[in-house]
């Protein structure tokens, strides 16, 4: 590691789930016609050749995570379930009649909050209301999001009985001084649990979460985290980068503070660290932050070229229309994002009112769908071509934004090829940021983005 690079480039910049980023949609956002407009278009010509992806947002969690910057509805009364999941089947339903003919559901993924806060009997219930009106796709996924510690093996069955074939587990550390920190404890005895009776569900893909850069983490504790992590052998694990955006209302990162976070180069050698240890155990490393063992699905669509990149992270294949449904929800058409209501309130009585509940949204321009076609590439492919087009003037400015990371060995331009070197792995939201025609002609004048480091 170069310590004088890290310092240099770890700036704010964005994550790329989408093109544009959200700070730099159209504050205008979109008319409700317009997006539907869009999303027909988009199921018309790819439906009967890929199917759509569906993501569900099911908000609810007993207890305040306090790295957490997710969308949730902090709440220990169960009563709550069966009305949400019954609004979300009303919008569901609403999509399904704008659409006209039933959807094929590539893949589908409950994320949170805590799917796993709601019993086995009304998960049966969504997934059961969602496929009156719809059919799998010949190839489908459905995959899950689980709290080790409010997961049963009931839970696990009825999901695996109900289709899905992946589940993710959010550990983040092991350290008991860190997970005190972050409000998140749980026992590696319990994940190991859970683990173990995926397994002999028979899952085909098993996924832990980790997170760098947590308050007092230090080496030891990674290589404890790591040691016990690689013992049951995931077939993928995520190891993010903490993401500190205190600014965010409603994220709840307290007990903490940033004088509690390991800093530039010694929050870069504890993911440093965690790549070696995970090569050290067959893992290999998908494009940023994500690593898979060499059987798992997500390998074998890096090793294609058939990786995604949308708002449910790194994908093993491609669908050109994603239905967002939930509160807080973003979906995308390709053409457009629309997200939904962000609080239940809201998102309840829009529903109830017969009308999708978009609150803000984007339409992308031709320039957009160019930078969008680039920016993807990068994060899943680490390359791209000027073949994707874009006039001689823009291919110069960002010719000449990336200069410097060229200097520094980053990344090299040949001919029409844009490549990520090795070296330029850890700073490819910083390669893409040059692409990033958005951020550049609107700079915002507060911080909004994570570090990229």
């Amino acid at each position: 590691m170069d310590s004088k690079l890290i310092q240099k480039y770890n700036i704010p910049g964005p994550r790329y789930t989408s093109y544009p980023t959200v700070p730099f949609w159209d504050k205008e956002g979109i008319a409700l016609a317009d997006w539907k407009k869009t999303v027909v278009k988009s199921f018309q010509e790819s439906n009967t050749q890929e199917g759509i992806s569906l993501y569900i947002h099911l908000p609810f969690c007993e207890s305040l995570c306090t790295f957490c910057a997710c969308h949730k509805k902090i709440t220990k009364r169960h009563e709550v379930e069966q009305p949400y999941i019954e609004t979300v089947l009303k919008e569901w339903d609403l999509y399904c009649d704008l659409l006209n003919e039933r959807p094929k559901i590539r893949e589908i993924h409950l994320g949170g909050g805590t799917p796993t806060f709601f019993s086995s009997e009304n998960l049966t219930k969504l997934i059961e209301g969602i496929f009156k009106r719809a059919d799998k796709f010949k190839e489908f996924d459905f995959s899950y999001e689980g709290h080790p510690n409010h997961t049963s093996k009931e839970q696990l069955q009825v999901l695996f009985d109900l289709g899905a074939n992946r589940n993710s587990f959010g550990i983040q550390d092991y350290d008991p001084v860190v997970q005190k920190a972050i409000h998140r404890i749980q026992s590696f005895e319990q994940v190991q649990k859970v683990h173990n009776q995926s397994k002999e569900i028979g899952y085909q893909s098993i996924s832990h979460d980790l997170i760098f850069g947590l308050p007092f983490q230090t080496e030891e504790s990674i290589r404890d985290t790591i040691k016990k992590t690689v013992a049951l052998k995931p077939d993928r694990i995520a190891y993010y980068s903490y993401a500190h955006v205190p600014w965010i209302k409603g994220v709840g990162q307290r007990g903490f503070d940033e004088n509690d976070l390991p800093k530039d180069k010694e929050k870069r050698y504890l993911y440093e660290l965690g790549k070696q240890l995970f090569f050290d155990n067959g893992y290999v490393e998908i494009g940023m932050d994500h690593f898979a063992l060499p059987t798992d699905t997500l390998y074998k669509a890096m090793e294609s070229k058939k990786l995604h990149r949308n708002f449910m992270g790194y994908t093993a294949g491609k669908t050109q229309l994603m239905i967002g449904l939930g509160m807080s929800s973003i979906s995308d058409s390709w053409y457009a994002f629309a997200q939904n209501e962000k609080t239940i309130e809201a998102y309840t009585e829009r529903v109830n009112q017969g009308n999708l509940p978009v609150f803000r949204g984007h339409l992308l321009t031709n320039t957009d769908l160019i930078i969008r076609k680039h920016i993807l590439n990068l994060m899943c492919n680490l390359e791209t071509s000027w073949e994707v087009g874009l006039d001689t003037h823009t291919r110069a400015e960002i010719i000449n934004r990336l200069d410097e990371m060229i200097a520094d060995n980053l990344v090299e331009v040949v001919g029409n090829q844009i490549k990520v070197k090795e070296e330029g792995r850890m700073f490819v939201r910083n390669i893409c940021m040059a692409f990033d025609l958005r951020l550049v002609e609107n700079k915002p004048d507060t911080r909004v983005f994570s570090m990229t480091i």
